[in-house]
């Protein structure tokens, strides 16, 4: 069967020009035209199309994505070991980077006693301050706000980061919780969530079943939570909101 390049653009959820592009750089050419020149995709094309979209998935350059599917000596295996070691050196960062970004959402408003380079050395290039007014706005009245407002007003930097440490091992374990295949309502991903409220409650303010699982549900309801969760992992959103629910019905 052919197809046009609209069709093939629609199906594969890629733009005209991606495809004219790919076409242009020797990636994905259509197997043939019609008498006016237009591309003309059949199966084999969607076929190698998908794999394109695989590796350029997994964050391969398209000069690594031609020769891995056109050179039969070249080992995808190998390929995919180097590239994984480079997501997961990534992924560590951005765990590092998010972690101090949630803290700096929770420190907001909250009279952290630290100097600008004890800041730094927490919270990175993000500032607290971004989200003062938001936060105050929110949640400013509230017992967990002033509660969460007093405690951090005495923490030292050690303080700051033993919360970051802890939250960063929290981070890891999650996400290899989610990679395992394992369920969100399983006791594994459970007992994380309840780590998880934990955490919040021993560092920040008491935080209850019913509050933990307004913060789950904010997860997916706030673009800006979602997308801090899903840089970690991606399904990592929707999974710990599975996961915090599920705790909070087995267990309160």
């Amino acid at each position: 069967m052919a197809y046009t390049v609209g069709q093939v653009a629609k199906v594969a959820g890629v733009t005209v020009r991606t495809l004219h592009h790919y076409d242009e750089i020797g990636l994905l050419s259509p197997s043939g035209r019609t008498s006016a020149g237009y591309r003309r995709y059949d199966d084999a094309d969607l076929q190698r199309l998908q794999l394109v979209l695989y590796y350029r998935e997994l964050g391969f350059p398209l000069e690594e994505i031609t020769a891995i599917i056109d050179d039969p000596a070249a080992d995808p295996a190998a390929h995919l070991r180097r590239q994984h070691e480079l997501l997961t050196a990534r992924l560590r960062r951005l765990q590092e980077m998010v972690t101090a970004i949630e803290f700096a959402m929770e420190a907001s408003k909250m009279n952290i006693q630290l100097t600008p380079e004890e800041r730094f050395e927490v919270f990175g290039d993000f500032s607290p301050e971004a989200h003062e007014a938001e936060a105050e706005q929110r949640w400013g009245d509230t017992d967990a706000y002033r509660e969460s407002n007093r405690r951090a007003s005495r923490y030292s930097k050690d303080d700051w980061l033993r919360i970051k440490a802890e939250n960063e091992d929290w981070g890891r374990r999650i996400v290899a919780v989610l990679a395992s295949g394992a369920p969100a309502d399983g006791p594994e991903a459970m007992d994380l969530a309840e780590e998880h409220r934990q955490l919040i409650s021993r560092w920040f303010y008491e935080c209850s079943y019913e509050m933990q699982t307004g913060l789950a549900d904010m997860y997916l309801a706030d673009e800006r939570f979602t997308a801090y969760y899903e840089n970690i992992a991606p399904g990592l959103a929707a999974y710990l909101h599975e996961a915090i629910h599920a705790n909070a019905i087995s267990r309160a």
